[in-house]
């Protein structure tokens, strides 16, 4: 053993708390190599943490100990660590400071891990129960941590003594006298519960949730006396419970939240409190949202996020600064997204009129937020409610305040986002007040003195009007987009050399957004612009310039776009070299736009990327090859001493890493730890506010679904790298992260679909409905299905995220539309079950609300909530009917004896309260209809009821979506009874449909389309049982049709027919229908499909030779 010398050991140990750099590395390399790769060490340390006088020398002791012990604690004589032990043991209960005795009760911990599982220091539990009882306050303050630091340790230590356990924390989270007692009893419960099983214990679990008022009460008392490290440590709690199984919470969850809205919205408590209370509302309605919903606090808590709204400063001093009224902002975001309209979006828009008409700008203000807040969630709903709205945002926009003017200029780019077209609509109303606010800004920044209020102020209103057309001019149709180039791009332009970097960037994207949108129209400022930006999209010496060239990155992608393939061509090659070094300056979002980029020139320029597709694809594997794992944690400094260890954060076992994401061995340079001491006060549980690293996920998020444009756009070119690709990506259908997985789906069947038409492009026939399949593909082409089609169902089944399961079903059914039944096929190691077995069983569930990610993540057997969905949750429900329409069309006639099984959900969802969800469904029985042909005879009765009752629905697309599906039924079946007893009801109720005159909207253009083609199904079918002399005239009026084109084959097939049958009614009329199939014969091409152009030419010349 080496000799130690004590004295010298202890003068390191303190050199290590000077504030000298030198010394203290020079300090720690002698430890390391002298003294701490011997056993004696562990005796030397517990003499300092007994004995020194010093507290910071207690806890530095401490600290090091615990690091040690796992390493020569065995070593030593039992009789050494019986004295060793009784010292530590004593010295933690007599210790005065905090920090010093939660190190040392750690040390504690440390060494019972491994005497109680040798049988030794058996008498320890009994001793900390003793003193968590003790009749002295600071004996049963530091007796229940040190219970807490052993269950941390080795938690099941005690799940024998649940009973026992439970019985002395429900009386010491009591203690009358102590808040530290109260608090480390908190924190004893919260780990204590990881071992509680919720399902066989029940006694257990009551007593826990016993436990949970006084919680409430501890929590209480900490923000009452202003006690901001026990509250904080009470959040940490709650918040933790809150990520266990519901068990613990449920029965006083409705308590819960109304107890931390009360705190949310008190403005006499402090910040940092509220925010912590709205953090745990955020997570509650994000994780628990069903149960939220059930509670129906969605209204209570959506008023108090519009109140604390009101709180929010004109000019905050930094713009990512957490606050009350920002968390507010937030909460509201995540309401509208998860729960349903009415117990958010509604209220909302009930309260908002009162708001923005207040003489208060603080409430004009905070309401316009609140409102552009909503929109992501509930983007359907609020374009119903757009009529309403935008008057306020126009009168706001014109508000006195400068305050009131920014926020809605936030608005303005909210709304502009997620309802794109909507918006764009107005674009004459919404773009002249855009440009008035950003003048005034613009004179409003040169008049003021550059550090005043309202000077910036003036640079918020610049950027956020340039934010504003940025969001709103991608919405707007290309000829009104032209409209506006000579009139924004010279403004925005100015901004290019801003001092503030952020507004540049506003600028840069905005004019980068104007050019996409108004695409010819933007060549003249093409040049200038490209000399503008040109310098800098090198620029690198600075984060801002990073972010700056990012931006720009992007929005040169953007004019590409517009500009085109030859006019950009002499800017390519400097381009993509920038790109390619911006991959290696260690920032992630210009690594991001680098990637972008790719895809968006890959789209331009198609077969001719290939000059760069080998670097590209690279660039984008060896971003997909990046090592990663999900169980390392990156911390700060001051948690140093816990790296290469386990912690539990959140109920899961993370292992540490070292501050560069790698584990380091106790022998390394500890300079971390040391400059965490010397930064002085923290205690060694700060490691406890961790989050993991996870920018490589999200990096890798972007390169895969940047690998499925750059393939898609590139077909056969890319064919050499196919193969690697599926072999990269198909791993990552099992990613933690969501993001990854949704875009590796993507992927996966966009790679099926490019092989698939290269396949169709070299020979093959076009597929046919049914199976066994009619067109067979090749075997590798067949093996590639089978591979995407195992992984995409294993993924399917449990996953937990609606928007990677919404995203398969989109994929599927665009699949299945696109390439046919093949992958419906059995592969040649087949599974018990079929694909389509698998799908149909994954599709009940969506459908019945029974999918894992339609519910609460550890309520799996609860039972579905029989109420209006949030839009996103219908969104899951909406996909998934595009499977089945899908599946109809991959199956034809076969699709008959499926919908016997889907028939039910969905003529439930035809007979919705919700208008979105009678569309959806109305939608797909037409379509699954139209692919099941004579099928769907059998189905006649119950179709024709739901179909015809829904021509009177009051939303024009529902009743749009029924006439197309009556139509269709009354052409496919052969039910001729059932169908013509109801010719009269339906011409009925499509007589008021027929009037061009009755509105202009794009909703009533195509129920009127759809309205034309269900007439002429219907004469086509049988002539006699209608009345050609009434109806015939009132259709020739309404033609052409002007939006659902597919509409215009079986009216022109009608026609046709009827002028080959010589009707006379037909014959009459030709004079109205020269002129027609001359619009039809034009442009748009697309009005017609080239078989039945061929024959409305032929009946022109016909009639017009007649």
């Amino acid at each position: 053993m080496v000799h130690m010398d004590e004295q010298e050991f202890v003068s390191l140990l303190e050199a290590l708390l000077l504030p000298d750099t030198e010394k203290v590395k020079s300090a720690t390399s002698q430890l390391n190599q002298k003294y701490y790769k011997s056993p004696a060490s562990i005796t030397a340390l517990i003499h300092t943490i007994t004995q020194s006088p010093k507290p910071e020398l207690r806890q530095l002791a401490s600290i090091e100990a615990r690091k040690l012990v796992s390493k020569h604690w065995a070593s030593l004589l039992d009789s050494q660590k019986g004295e060793l032990r009784q010292a530590l043991l004593q010295s933690t209960i007599d210790e005065d400071k905090p920090l010093p005795r939660h190190s040392k009760a750690r040390v504690v911990a440390a060494i019972a891990k491994i005497d109680l599982e040798d049988g030794q220091w058996t008498e320890l539990p009994g001793i900390l129960q003793q003193a968590a009882t003790s009749d002295v306050a600071k004996h049963r303050e530091v007796g229940i941590y040190m219970i807490y630091t052993l269950l941390e340790t080795m938690p099941d230590m005690f799940q024998e003594n649940m009973a026992q356990m439970l019985t002395l924390f429900n009386r010491t989270i009591q203690d009358p006298e102590s808040i530290e007692v109260r608090v480390n009893t908190m924190l004893a419960l919260a780990e204590l519960a990881l071992v509680l099983d919720t399902e066989e214990d029940d006694q257990s679990l009551k007593n826990f949730q016993a436990t949970i008022p006084h919680m409430v009460k501890v929590l209480q008392a900490s923000i009452e006396a202003e006690d901001e490290e026990h509250a904080m440590q009470a959040f940490d709690v709650f918040n933790k419970l809150l990520s266990y199984e519901s068990a613990f919470l449920n029965q006083h969850f409705g308590d819960l939240l109304q107890f931390f809205m009360q705190i949310a919205s008190k403005s006499e408590i402090d910040d940092d409190i509220r925010s912590q209370a709205f953090s745990f509302l955020m997570q509650s309605v994000r994780y628990r949202k069903l149960k939220v919903q059930s509670l129906k606090v969605g209204e209570q808590m959506t008023v108090m996020c519009l109140e604390v709204a009101r709180e929010l400063e004109a000019l905050p001093e930094e713009e990512d600064d957490v606050s009350p009224a920002r968390s507010a902002l937030g909460l509201l975001d995540i309401l509208s997204e998860s729960l349903p309209p009415k117990q958010v979006v509604v209220p909302l828009l009930k309260l908002i009129g009162s708001y923005v008409r207040s003489e208060d700008p603080n409430y004009r203000r905070g309401g316009i937020l609140a409102l552009g807040m909503c929109v992501e969630g509930a983007p359907d709903f609020i374009a119903t409610q757009l009529p309403e709205i935008l008057p306020l945002i126009l009168h706001l926009l014109e508000d006195p305040s400068a305050g009131v003017r920014s926020a809605t200029l936030n608005a303005v780019a909210r709304l502009a986002d997620d309802l794109a077209e909507d918006m764009g609509k107005e674009h004459a109303r919404l773009i002249p007040a855009l440009v008035r606010n950003h003048d005034l800004a613009v004179e409003g920044m040169r008049t003021t003195a550059a550090s005043s209020k309202e000077h910036d102020l003036n640079v918020y209103i610049v950027k956020g009007s340039c934010m504003a057309v940025d969001s709103l001019i991608e919405g707007v149709e290309q000829e009104d987009a032209a409209r506006y180039v000579t009139e924004l791009v010279p403004r925005f332009a100015q901004l290019f050399d801003h001092e503030d970097h952020k507004v540049q960037m506003a600028a840069v994207s905005a004019v980068g957004s104007i050019a996409s949108a108004s695409e010819k129209a933007y060549q003249p400022y093409f040049e200038k612009t490209m000399q503008s930006l040109g310098p800098y999209i090198s620029i690198k010496d600075s984060n801002d310039e990073l972010e700056l060239r990012s931006m720009v990155t992007d929005a040169l992608g953007k004019i590409a776009s517009a500009v085109g393939p030859e006019q950009f061509q002499p800017f390519v090659q400097p381009l993509m070299r920038a790109s390619e070094e911006g991959l290696h300056l260690d920032h992630q979002r210009l690594k991001e736009t680098s990637y972008i980029l790719w895809s968006t020139l890959a789209r331009v320029y198609e077969e001719n990327f290939e000059t760069f597709l080998g670097g590209v694809v690279k660039s984008l594997f060896e971003c997909l090859e990046q090592e990663e794992t999900d169980t390392e944690v990156q911390l700060g400094e001051e948690a140093s001493d816990l790296i290469g260890q386990e912690v539990t954060i959140a109920g899961k076992k993370i292992k540490v890493a070292g501050a560069n994401g790698i584990n380091e061995d106790d022998d390394d340079d500890d300079d971390d730890l040391m400059q965490a001491l010397l930064n002085g006060d923290g205690d060694d549980d700060d490691w406890d506010d961790l989050g993991a690293v996870t920018a490589v996920a999200m990096e890798k998020e972007i390169a895969i679904e940047v690998v499925g444009d750059v393939l898609t756009h590139t077909k056969a070119k890319y064919m050499p790298y196919m193969e690697k690709t599926i072999e990269l990506t198909i791993p990552l259908l099992d990613h933690s992260f969501e993001g990854v997985r949704r875009s590796a789906v993507g992927t996966l069947w966009r790679a099926y679909a490019c092989v698939w038409g290269l396949a169709e492009d070299n020979g093959m026939a076009k597929w046919k409905p049914g199976l066994p399949i009619h067109v067979k593909p090749s075997a590798e082409l067949a093996r590639l299905g089978n591979l995407v089609m195992t992984g995409t169902l294993a993924l399917w089944e449990e996953e937990m995220d609606r928007a990677t399961v919404t995203d398969v079903n989109r994929n599927l059914a665009a699949t299945l539309k696109l390439c046919g039944p093949a992958i419906l096929s059995p592969g040649e190691a087949s599974q018990t079950s079929t694909p389509i077995e698998q799908i149909t069983a994954a599709l009940l569930l969506l459908l019945q609300k029974q999918h894992p990610c339609q519910k609460d993540e550890d309520e799996l057997d609860g039972e579905p909530l029989e109420e209006e969905s949030s839009e996103y949750d219908w969104l899951v429900i909406e996909t998934a009917l595009e499977v089945i329409a899908g599946l109809a069309a991959a199956l034809g006639e076969q699709f008959g004896e499926l919908w016997r099984i889907f028939e039910a959900p969905i003529l439930k969802y035809a007979t919705s309260q919700e208008r979105f969800e009678r569309s959806s469904a109305v939608g797909t029985m037409a379509d699954c209809v139209e692919s099941m042909g004579a099928a769907s005879t059998q189905y006649t009765q119950k179709l024709m009821r739901v179909f015809v009752k829904r021509l009177s629905d009051e939303d024009p697309e529902v009743k749009s979506n029924a006439a197309f599906g009556t139509g269709l039924l009354c052409e496919k079946s052969t039910d001729g009874k059932e169908i013509l007893s109801n010719y009269n009801t339906i011409l009925g109720k499509l007589e008021p449909l027929l009037d061009a005159s009755a509105g202009s909207s794009d909703a009533h253009a195509r129920l009127l389309d759809n309205a034309a083609g269900c007439v002429s199904r219907m004469i086509k079918k049988s002539p006699q049982h209608v009345p050609l002399e009434d109806v015939l005239p009132r259709l020739v009026e309404i033609l052409p049709l002007k939006e659902d084109y597919d509409e215009n084959e079986p009216v022109y097939d009608m026609l046709v027919t009827l002028y080959q049958q010589q009707n006379q009614v037909a014959q009459g009329l030709t004079q109205s229908l020269l002129p027609v199939f001359e619009k039809v014969l034009g442009e748009p091409q697309e009005q017609l499909s080239d078989e039945m152009r061929a024959k409305v030419q032929e009946l022109a010349q016909y009639v017009s030779r007649g």
